[in-house]
């Protein structure tokens, strides 16, 4: 090629270079933007699964409130057409009714006996939350109430305690599950009562009544559990020496890392589980699933939760290990005897993994499933059936008066 002829295929080479330039970079700068965006996605889905709920929603519509006849009609689902008692709130938490029985149906409404409006005027509400407490107030049960503070980590967590006629009597501590309070576990008084139990009814940190974490945040269990252990320096101060802990849903991971992380353990007999995490992997799939998120969203929000620098993408005071709360992968550092209350009609923490660790320690482990309750309503659907099951383990398995008095 002569010289005169090397400029003029230059500047072709040139232009093919800066186009091939351009393209890389808007390339790279598409995927940085993308990077950005999926990334963003994750942190805010990360974020989500330890984020407390601020403002509770009322999603159930409520289509008619007939005072007069005592009735209240709702949009038919798989929660609204159950038999059993619920509670209704309305009026964005300021209302709230006790209902009970189905007492008619139509293809796309239920209509159920209102048992008691205890604030509020329901006439005018259009939407509400369907919900399992019931019980608002432990007194309500005609039972002697004390208010007390139990010393955490964070500051005085209100509790309240319902003692037994026997001072020496055994312990329950009862620990309520995400997004709830105490008076969610109200409804085991009776039957911890009656089995001859003082009872301990707890908050633990971001529930709205205990003191908050550092952070605000979840620690899925594997912070909240500090708080169950000092519910039971409390006890063990009142003289206990047999203590059976209760918990439901997320409190049911709480009560499991106590028992692997309290140094008051050696106090526990027994142990109660209601709708209970028992491996977070099995419930953010279901849930993953539920919402359609593709797997790799969900695999890398659990890596950013538990990778130190990228938890902080999710608010988080310190990493939090999925792993670690893995009880079935675990199953073999269980030493105590386990009820465990679960139905397979469950919807929200599917029971598979509760199968998989009453397999896995059969000699510990009682399962007793329940069929059409939902997540956590297991007494609202059947009081008797929950009732007499846990009489039952009790009285058969833990007996608490003989092993207290054989320490």
């Amino acid at each position: 090629m002569s010289r005169s002829a090397r400029p003029a295929g230059e500047p072709v080479q040139d232009t093919a270079r800066s186009a091939g330039l351009v393209a890389l970079g808007t390339g790279i700068a598409a995927a940085a933007v993308g990077t950005a965006v999926i990334g963003g996605f994750v942190a805010a889905i990360a974020r989500m699964v330890v984020t407390p709920d601020r403002k509770r929603t009322e999603r159930v519509p409520i289509v008619a409130v007939d005072t007069g006849r005592g009735t209240v009609t709702l949009e038919r689902s798989p929660d609204t057409e159950l038999q059993g008692r619920y509670s209704l709130w309305f009026g964005s938490g300021t209302g709230h009714m006790r209902v009970g029985d189905v007492i008619g149906t139509t293809a796309t409404t239920v209509t159920r006996r209102i048992i008691a409006v205890d604030a509020g005027d329901p006439t005018n509400a259009r939407r509400g939350r369907w919900g399992g407490w019931f019980y608002l107030t432990p007194g309500e049960l005609d039972v002697p109430v004390e208010d007390v503070d139990v010393p955490t980590p964070n500051g005085p967590a209100p509790a309240w305690v319902v003692r037994a006629d026997d001072p020496a009597a055994p312990w329950a501590v009862l620990v309520h599950g995400r997004g709830v309070t105490r008076a969610e576990t109200i409804r085991a008084v009776p039957v911890f009562r009656a089995a001859g139990y003082s009872v301990l009814l707890a908050s633990w940190r971001n529930d709205g009544v205990a003191p908050k974490s550092v952070d605000g945040r979840y620690g899925l269990g594997s912070t909240e559990w500090e708080d169950v252990d000092a519910a039971l320096r409390w006890v063990d101060g009142q003289g206990a020496t047999s203590v059976v802990l209760m918990g439901w849903s997320m409190g049911g991971a709480v009560v499991l890392q106590t028992l692997l992380r309290s140094a008051s353990a050696h106090l526990v007999d027994g142990v109660v589980l209601e709708s209970p995490v028992v491996d977070w992997h099995a419930v953010l799939k279901s849930q993953g699933q539920a919402l359609k998120l593709p797997k790799i969203v969900r695999k890398v929000a659990q890596r950013v939760l538990r990778t130190p620098v990228l938890h902080r993408f999710a608010g988080l005071h310190r990493p939090v290990d999925l792993r670690e709360l893995d009880m079935v992968a675990r199953a073999d550092e269980l030493d105590v005897p386990i009820l465990l209350l679960h139905s397979d009609d469950d919807g929200f923490v599917p029971s598979a993994a509760s199968h998989d660790l009453a397999a896995a320690r059969p000699d510990l482990v009682r399962l007793e499933v329940a069929h059409g309750a939902r997540h956590t309503k297991l007494w609202n659907h059947d009081a008797d059936w929950f009732d007499a099951r846990i009489l039952a383990w009790l009285t058969e398995v833990v007996r608490p008066q003989d092993r207290a008095g054989a320490r």
